[in-house]
């Protein structure tokens, strides 16, 4: 499930291999007198053999107390995930995406299908929101690339038995972020995707080199930018809304003890808006970007 627009577009995995000679995305730490906490932003889908893992994170993770993530790394959640979707992301009988469209919309939707094997007859049936989702998924199916892959399966997995897992959000609660946007927030977002799979074909390759390099400037032109353009409503809800509630939840965390790590969406993390800004502007002492 996406939970942040990141320009979701076709895959250069021979340029994003364990091979390539890339320093080590970027973590936070916040101290006080009792409690350190390491924040490290994730991209949510890689490529396979990518070597991504900073040491600092690595070494937080063996000593850490509690995990959080946004929302349970689990079958159940995988499996909730799908069940919301096919109760809110589908249209009725009588409906269709790509009547729903602008006819330059719905030639590009089609056209685009065709190019990364996603199914239009699936595709008309769904949401803007879901259809979304779904062209994206397929551009990483494309090019070899899928959740299985992502930063939080593989932390979730170095997380020691003895730490708690905790998480943010539940599925259904990311999940309605999106269903229960406004249908032309929802064909703005899709149109966003669709332009940026067509005219930046190589837009996900400079997401993860911007990652890697800790480049926030980049991060923030490529992960927020357009979405805080496209659809500013949805990037309140997504964003910044999301941001608040879980600065407070660390807040609290923090005023207790003991050594915490929290991976969540790159795009949560930078900028003034971002959780480490909201944390410094509380007065804690964060060291990162």
């Amino acid at each position: 499930m996406k939970t942040l627009r990141l320009g979701l577009l076709v895959l250069c995995s021979g340029l994003l291999t364990a091979g390539a000679a890339w320093a080590r995305p970027p973590v936070w730490v916040v101290r006080d007198k009792d409690s350190e906490m390491v924040l490290f932003g994730s991209v949510h889908i890689l490529p396979p053999g990518m070597d991504w893992r900073p040491p600092a994170l690595a070494k937080a993770l063996t000593e850490a107390d509690d995990v959080w993530f946004e929302l349970p790394i689990d079958p159940a959640t995988e499996a909730e995930s799908a069940q919301l979707a096919g109760q809110l992301g589908v249209l009725a009988p009588d409906q269709s995406l790509v009547k729903m469209l602008p006819p330059a919309d719905a030639q590009r939707l089609m056209r685009l299908a065709g190019k990364y094997g996603a199914d239009m007859a699936v595709l008309d049936r769904l949401k803007p929101w879901l259809a979304d989702v779904a062209l994206s998924a397929a551009a990483f199916r494309q090019a070899g690339a899928d959740g299985h892959d992502g930063v939080e399966q593989a932390i979730a997995a170095a997380v020691p038995p003895a730490a708690r897992r905790r998480a943010f959000e539940t599925a259904r609660q990311q999940i309605g972020i999106l269903s229960s946007s406004s249908p032309a927030e929802q064909i703005a977002s899709l149109r966003e995707t669709m332009k940026e799979m067509e005219d930046k074909p190589d837009e996900y390759e400079r997401l993860l080199r911007a990652w890697m390099a800790g480049d926030i400037e980049a991060l923030d032109a490529e992960a927020l930018a357009p979405l805080r353009k496209a659809t500013p409503a949805l990037f309140r809800r997504l964003i910044t809304e999301r941001n608040d509630a879980w600065t407070k939840v660390l807040d609290a965390r923090l005023k207790g003890g003991g050594r915490t790590v929290v991976v969540v969406g790159m795009g949560h993390l930078i900028g003034p808006g971002g959780v480490p800004a909201r944390l410094r502007a509380l007065g804690y002492q964060v060291q990162g970007p």
